[in-house]
């Protein structure tokens, strides 16, 4: 699919080819007015050059050299991430240059001396220059960018979380490379009682991993299996199957995943709030999944679809079976815990941050392993909710409920929840970024995309039923968010799409009923 629109301008369209996705519509426009400002400047001194002091070609070349000036002035400076303040104040000024050409126009030749030319003239080009590079250069410095300078703060933080992730990407990456070097298991090949030969990958705590599932009437043709499973299980694919009836008979072959060309396209935009925001349509229309959040700058949402690109296609499920200990990154760039249950609900919080994720996770091993040594207390609050926090034999508080409840009862609930989820709880080791599949509060299952510092990067767009059909939309944007194209939108677009949507899901309805 071209990222290119079939309704947008030949300028916007060459600009696009040529140098890069414009990011404003500005960017474009000064680009090409700078370069109509060069080829009339250009050719008005070459017209300069064979024309006659009081000649119409001398009139010609002047307004050509005037005109290109203001132009090759005006298309860098609209460029720019200017306010409204400037941009009008070099609006004026490229009129108020202007009006001095057609000035000299009317003047020129009787009223233009070629020794000393003509006052207003003069003057009022002047001005108009003054005033383009008053907007271009004095009103940014002189009325601040607080608005620039918080986002460039803000920016700075995210490079930093950016920073560490890769820090700890790296420990991560090294410590999996690490572990597939020193396996905590190993191959087994023996000679059965029946004189078959087999093998079976066995823990070091002694569990059996898995097994050759038949024997070979050679030891050649087990060592062969058992080196297959070596070479292909590292990137095998998932496929689910429902039951054992439905298991595909020894011997039968299947076709390996074919790579398919993404049926789905970003769609940036500005909502009714000037917000930036992106949306994933599939090609029948649908709208499939969406960041969940505006951004105040369009860059900004663009960064965002780059991010879930990157992270969609590698990011594992978070299966909640069904509560979770999840570790994240706060805010702050805090390490914390939490505890989760399947239906999104945090059950407990661990209260505090941790400068290092090492330490979080030990904080979670503590309430894990030792829950029985810990005590519950639970107490009401000054805004009269019922809260409780676990309490380790220093007088240290390890967890809270991190909610208040409006009644004793339901604080204790809560209690005996955690006491029988912890334990058993998985801690949830995710790489950058992770889907989580969730029941909401009206009973249907949803998925997210979520970030390993807690932000949800992407959202599912609808609801389903069954929990599998949520897992299935998962898939599908797994296969199709990585290489789909963007393209940006107007808001007039954006607003004829969004009816495009609902009158498709109108249509589906009216099948559905006619079906029925």
């Amino acid at each position: 699919m071209s990222t290119e629109r079939a309704d947008e301008g030949a300028l916007r369209s060459v600009y696009r080819r040529r140098i890069g996705n414009p990011t404003t519509n500005d960017e474009v426009r000064g680009y090409w007015l700078f370069v109509v400002g060069l080829v009339l400047a250009v050719a008005g001194v070459l017209l300069f050059l064979g024309s006659e002091p009081q000649g119409d070609l001398r009139q010609l070349s002047l307004v050509g050299i005037s005109l290109g000036l203001i132009l090759l002035l005006v298309g860098p400076v609209i460029r720019l991430p200017l306010d409204s303040r400037a941009t009008t104040l070099v609006a004026v000024g490229a009129t108020v240059a202007a009006i001095g050409v057609a000035y000299f126009v009317a003047v020129f030749p009787g009223g233009w001396s070629i020794r000393n030319g003509n006052t207003t003239v003069i003057g009022l080009y002047g001005l108009g220059l003054l005033l383009v590079g008053a907007g271009g250069v004095l009103v940014p410095l002189l009325s601040g960018r607080g608005e620039e300078a918080a986002d460039l703060r803000r920016e700075l933080a995210e490079l930093d979380d950016v920073l560490e992730d890769s820090a700890a990407d790296e420990a991560d990456l090294a410590a999996r490379l690490w572990s597939l070097r020193q396996s905590q298991a190993r191959f087994e090949l023996y000679e059965d009682n029946g004189g078959e030969f087999r093998w079976r990958l066995r823990h070091r705590n002694g569990n059996i991993v898995a097994t050759s599932g038949e024997g070979y009437t050679r030891r050649h043709n087990a060592q062969k299996g058992l080196e297959s499973v070596r070479r292909n299980a590292l990137g095998a694919t998932l496929l689910r199957i429902e039951s054992e009836e439905e298991l595909a008979e020894p011997g039968e072959t299947f076709e390996p995943p074919e790579v398919v060309e993404s049926q789905t396209t970003f769609e940036l935009y500005e909502d009714e709030g000037e917000e930036f925001r992106w949306r994933l349509r599939h090609d029948n229309g649908n709208i499939v999944g969406d960041g969940g959040e505006g951004y105040s700058r369009r860059s900004a949402a663009r960064d965002a679809i780059e991010r879930v690109q990157e992270y969609a296609g590698p990011a594992e499920y978070l299966r909640l079976d069904p509560t979770g200990f999840e570790i994240y990154r706060d805010g702050a760039g805090e390490w914390r815990w939490r505890l989760v249950h399947r239906n999104g609900n945090v059950l407990a919080d661990g209260g505090e941050g941790y400068t290092r994720r090492r330490d979080a996770r030990r904080a979670v091993d503590r309430v894990r392993e030792g829950l029985d040594e810990l005590t519950f207390e639970t107490y009401e609050d000054s805004a009269g909710e019922h809260r409780w926090r676990l309490k380790s034999g220093n007088g240290q508080f390890v967890a809270d409920s991190g909610e208040g409840y409006s009644r004793n009862a339901s604080v204790e609930d809560a209690v005996e929840r955690v006491r029988q989820y912890a334990p058993e709880a998985d801690v949830l080791d995710i790489g950058r970024a992770a889907f989580e599949v969730y029941e909401d509060n009206g009973g249907e299952f949803r998925w997210r995309l979520r970030h390993r510092n807690g932000q949800i990067v992407a959202t599912g767009s609808e609801g389903y039923a069954e929990k599998s059909k949520a897992e299935d939309a998962v898939d599908r944007f797994k296969l199709n968010a990585p290489g789909s194209e963007i393209e940006d939108l107007d808001a007039a677009e954006a607003a004829e799409t969004s009816d495009e949507s609902e009158e498709s899901g109108d249509a589906a309805e009216e099948d559905a009923g006619d079906g029925e």
